[in-house]
């Protein structure tokens, strides 16, 4: 949630900050008793659980952030938030620059991912037709031109896909897109289909 806040910050070009409190468990079980509508032990233990503190090793983002231990603030707390405060106000985030050279380099990669899966399922679909010509007992002549075809149409089909549009607009993330490779390989299978039958249905 605070890199969403983050996001919008940098959207609308304000600042951005964050104030960790740092408490234990037990500290915050005792105060939560005290309140005159105190939640159920179990909804703090869950908050525990799934908060996270600031970590500028982890995300750059985070560097203009401070963590202090809500127990023991002192006068030189409040000097430190002050200054957090004024640092993100005199500081506001810039909007993302679109970076052109990352997303040609992230098509690329998609479009190369896509390829070799595409190629990957071709070989097995001709590898299944040349099984199921052998078991229609198809002439090893006939096998041999069969197998040609399907390897010529592979080639074909690949190098479509490589030159294709499909991908254009496409920034390979996961579970964001479908299989850009899917249409292709069931052209192929369509393909591969009827050049078999031609062959068993002469």
């Amino acid at each position: 949630m605070r890199h969403e806040v983050h996001q919008l910050a940098r959207k609308y070009s304000l600042g951005f900050c964050q104030l960790f409190l740092e408490c234990p468990l037990e500290c915050c079980l005792q105060r939560n008793r005290l309140r005159s509508d105190p939640l159920p032990d179990q909804t703090i233990y869950l908050m525990a659980e799934k908060i996270e503190m600031p970590d500028v090793k982890k995300n750059a983002w985070e560097q203009n952030s401070l963590i202090l231990k809500s127990f023991d603030c002192t006068s030189e707390d409040n000097e430190q938030i002050i200054n957090l405060l004024a640092t993100a106000l005199e500081n506001p985030l810039k909007p993302n620059e679109e970076n052109t050279e990352q997303k040609e380099a992230d098509r690329a990669i998609c479009a190369a991912s896509a390829v070799h899966q595409a190629d990957q399922t071709c070989r097995r679909i001709i590898s299944q037709t040349m099984k199921d010509a052998k078991d229609k007992n198809i002439l090893p002549n006939e096998m041999k031109s069969l197998a040609e075809q399907l390897n010529k149409l592979k080639t074909e089909f690949l190098e479509d896909l490589r030159q294709g549009n499909n991908l254009k607009n496409q920034i390979c993330t996961q579970n964001q897109y479908s299989d850009p490779a899917t249409s292709v390989i069931s052209s192929f299978q369509r393909e591969a289909t009827n050049a078999l039958n031609k062959y068993i249905f002469k």
